[in-house]
This record gives C-alpha cells, sequence and structure tokens, in this order.
C-alpha cells in the first residue's frame, strides 16, 4: 500500500525532471518515503487510510470529554465509517460485547475532507475505568488533504537536493553561499493546523 502524500510524476514535475527519465527514481522515492513520514512525526497522526479495517484498542482514562448531550471518547482519526465495529469489555481481557447507539464526531466530519476523532453516547456513558473499548475501523483520513500533499512535495525536494548539500550548505551565483535553515517555513505552515492538539 502507498503511503506517500505525493507521487513521484508530481515530484518529478517540481524537480524539473522529465517524466521518463527513471535513473533518480530511487532516490526521488526515499525523498517522498521520509518527507511522508517526518509529516506523520511532526503532526502526531497519519493521513493515508488503512485498506482494511484494523482492531485498536482503549482505555477511558483520559480519553472521555463532557459533551452537552452525552460523552466522547476520543479515538485515533478514522477515515471510512465503512466496516466499523465499536465493542467494550468491563475488565482487561473480558468479554467484548457490541455497543451501540453511538454517533460519530465532529458532525459531517469525513463529508468535509476530515475524519471521525470521537464517539458520542448522547446521554450515556461509556464505562468505568475498568472499561476497555475495542475500535475496528479503517483508520486514517479520508484523502490526503492538499496541504499535506503539498508540504510533502516541498520537503520531498529540499531531501532530493540535500544530496548536493551535505554539509547543509547551498550555494547561487545570484544568492551567495548560505546554511539551509532546520525548518522549512513554507512546509510547517502547511503542515501547523493538522497537528494534534497537546502534540506539537
Amino acid at each position: 500500500m502507498a503511503t506517500e502524500y505525493a507521487t513521484r510524476d508530481d515530484l518529478k514535475t517540481q524537480l524539473g525532471i522529465e517524466a521518463d527519465d527513471d535513473t533518480r527514481d530511487v532516490l526521488l522515492d526515499k525523498a517522498l518515503k521520509s518527507a511522508s513520514r517526518g509529516i506523520d512525526r511532526a503532526t502526531g497522526r497519519r493521513f493515508w487510510l488503512d485498506d482494511t479495517a484494523k482492531v485498536r484498542s482503549y482505555r477511558l482514562q483520559e480519553r472521555i470529554v463532557r459533551e452537552a448531550d452525552g460523552y466522547v471518547l476520543l479515538v485515533d482519526d478514522i477515515g471510512s465509517t465503512d466496516d466499523i465495529v465499536v465493542e467494550s469489555a468491563s475488565v482487561s481481557g473480558g468479554t467484548y460485547t457490541a455497543v451501540t447507539g453511538y454517533e460519530t464526531t465532529p458532525d459531517n466530519a469525513l463529508a468535509d475532507g476530515y475524519p471521525i476523532t470521537g464517539l458520542l453516547r448522547p446521554n450515556s456513558i461509556w464505562g468505568t475505568s475498568f472499561t476497555r473499548i475495542r475500535v475496528t475501523a479503517k483508520f486514517g483520513w479520508p484523502a490526503v488533504p492538499d496541504d499535506i500533499a503539498e508540504a510533502c512535495l516541498i520537503q520531498a525536494s529540499r531531501l532530493y537536493k540535500r544530496k548536493d548539500s551535505p554539509e547543509g550548505i547551498i550555494g547561487s551565483a545570484e544568492w551567495g553561499v548560505r546554511n539551509l535553515s532546520r525548518r522549512d517555513p513554507d512546509v510547517w505552515a502547511l503542515i501547523e493546523p493538522y497537528i494534534l492538539p497537546g502534540f506539537g
């Protein structure tokens, strides 16, 4: 499964490399992969969607938010409601039973291109501190946001060109010699709105 946030062809266009020139494909692919995983680490989340539903388990401690109409269980990004199953067990290692009557939140998240980040039980609680919740779902984002794809291209271009500046110094006839900054301000501006609250 491809988990890079931009394509090799887009990166070739960005760098001015002919589409049929495959002599640098290995380096381009490495740059795309590194840029994508760097975005994951910087934001605390990932933007590709699981091909099939995966299972994740949650303890309720520090994951419950009280809303006016019920309790929200904060979950990892869910990018699809297909095959979603929610189950609970009263103790670790106990028998899981299906949970019904929950709603996904925020409202209309998937329709707006954002992931589901919580499960609301209207006028009800999720359990006690001993309760374990198991969620089976396709985790990730419904689609890679345009900002993330652009940030990936910028960072991958930077990483690809880094081979020409092994000491972190670049030069040009117009600007002279200068050090590369540690963080690209354009990349940061693009990914900053996607950083998980409390993560960055």
